[in-house]
């Protein structure tokens, strides 16, 4: 109970030495290798470049290479779930995967999370490292309708520091969080999404809708044909 009560009330827990640095050197450089499959397919005229099958060079909150739904992303985030209903107090339904490459000059906009990433996690794969920030209090935050994104009054936050292999776990739809402009080379890092399974609806989101894991976002609610 104690540990429900904290995730739910501080809404953040670092936890140190997730992953082995063996481990985290083997995704870093797998990522990496897939962002520069997908460039030379690109330059060769191989593939179409709004394809997401190996990742896309930008996305709506971050100018820079990701990927969602990878398999070996979404089989970490099986493999590290039991890490994250240990620090929570939570039992947690698998939801999907994201992983970036971060290069000099990238910020990540203040932002809340859809259901999806009701219950979080940022890990850190390697690269140069870069703060995260948060902000506990709710009422720092407001979602402007016409711009279809959250705001904020200029609440300076909670600067979170990971070393490779360390993780911020943290309430993705209620706790506002961003990245400042990078000054350095590059910094990979993934992020783990899962539900409560106490939280209507969740059972019915496992996977983010998806038939298993693995699959990109453009298969959410695909059905089998019976």
């Amino acid at each position: 109970m104690y540990k429900i009560m904290n995730i739910r009330r501080k809404k953040y827990i670092v936890v140190k030495n997730v992953l082995s640095s063996e481990m985290c050197d083997l995704a870093f450089n797998y990522l990496i290798n897939k962002k520069t499959s997908r460039q030379v397919l690109l330059d060769t005229k191989n593939m179409n470049p709004f394809s997401k099958d190996l990742g896309l060079s930008t996305d709506g909150q971050a100018d820079c290479y990701s990927v969602y739904g990878d398999l070996l992303m979404d089989t970490l985030l099986s493999k590290i779930k039991p890490i994250m209903e240990k620090n929570t107090g939570l039992v947690l339904n698998e939801s999907y995967s994201y992983a970036r490459i971060y290069q000099k000059g990238n910020e990540l906009r203040r932002h809340k999370d859809r259901f999806s990433c009701e219950i979080s996690s940022t890990l850190f794969l390697g690269g140069d490292e870069w703060p995260i920030f948060v902000d506990p209090n709710p009422k720092n935050g407001y979602y402007d309708i016409e711009k279809d994104k959250y705001m904020s009054p200029g609440a300076k936050g909670k600067k979170i520091d990971l070393k490779k292999g360390d993780m911020l776990i943290y309430l993705g739809q209620e706790l506002e969080h961003w990245r400042d402009v990078f000054f350095e080379d590059t910094c990979c890092q993934v992020f783990f999404h899962y539900n409560d399974l106490t939280t209507e609806g969740a059972e019915e989101n496992q996977y983010d809708r998806r038939l298993c894991l693995g699959l990109p976002d453009y298969m959410r609610d695909v059905k089998l044909d019976k």
